[in-house]
C-alpha cells in the first residue's frame, strides 16, 4: 500500500529540543513507525511551519491513502478556527484523489507552553478539531480526532515528544484497523 503523509512539523518529526529544525530519529517519528508496523510504502511530506496551502499540490494518482494533518500553524499565525477550516475546505477541493482514500486528522489540542501563551489558542485548537470533523463528514473524507489519543506534547505546547509520536502512531494504527 502506498501512503502519503502531508502535514507540518509534527508529521516531519521535528524535535523541539533542537531549535534548528532537527528531527527525532526514525524509530521515534510517527510516520516511520507507521511504515515499520504496517510494511507500507509511506512518503513523509511533512514540513516545519507548513500552513494549510491555498492550492493543493499534485499528489500521485496511485496513492492508496493520503493522511492530512494541518491547521496548527494557521492558528498560531492568528487565523480563527473558522478561517483555518475554510482554507482546509479549499485545499481538499483541489485534490483529485478519491475521497475514500483521504484521512483528515485533527491536530492534537494545544497545551499551555512556550508557543501557546493563552488559553484562547487551546480553545481554538479544540474548536478547529470539531470543524475538521464536520468538514470531513460534509466532504465524505475519513476523519480521526487526536484529542482522544492522549498525546504527550513538548514544553512548547505544540510539538510531540518522542512518546507523543509513539502514542500518535498507536492511535492511528487503531483508527486504520
Amino acid at each position: 500500500m502506498r501512503v502519503i503523509c502531508f502535514g507540518d512539523s509534527n508529521t516531519y518529526g521535528y524535535d523541539p529540543r533542537s531549535y534548528l529544525g532537527g528531527r527525532y530519529d526514525a524509530d521515534s517519528r510517527w510516520v516511520d513507525i507507521l511504515a515499520e508496523e504496517t510494511g507500507w510504502s509511506v512518503c513523509n511530506m511533512g514540513q516545519n511551519g507548513r500552513e494549510i496551502p491555498t492550492v493543493a499540490p499534485s499528489f500521485p494518482t496511485d496513492t492508496d491513502l493520503q493522511i492530512v494533518m494541518l491547521g496548527t500553524n494557521d492558528l498560531l499565525q492568528g487565523r480563527s478556527p473558522e478561517q483555518a477550516a475554510e482554507r482546509l475546505n479549499r485545499f481538499f477541493s483541489g485534490i483529485s484523489l478519491n475521497r475514500s482514500k483521504i484521512l483528515l486528522i485533527a491536530p492534537p489540542p494545544m497545551t499551555l507552553g512556550a508557543w501557546v501563551p493563552s488559553p484562547q489558542l487551546i480553545d481554538d485548537s479544540r474548536t478547529f478539531a470539531r470543524l475538521c470533523q464536520a468538514l470531513a463528514k460534509q466532504m465524505g473524507i475519513r476523519f480521526a480526532n487526536t484529542g482522544k489519543w492522549d498525546i504527550p506534547l513538548a514544553y512548547d505546547g505544540v510539538h510531540f515528544t518522542e512518546q507523543g509520536h509513539r502514542a500518535f502512531a498507536a492511535g492511528l494504527l487503531d483508527e486504520l484497523k
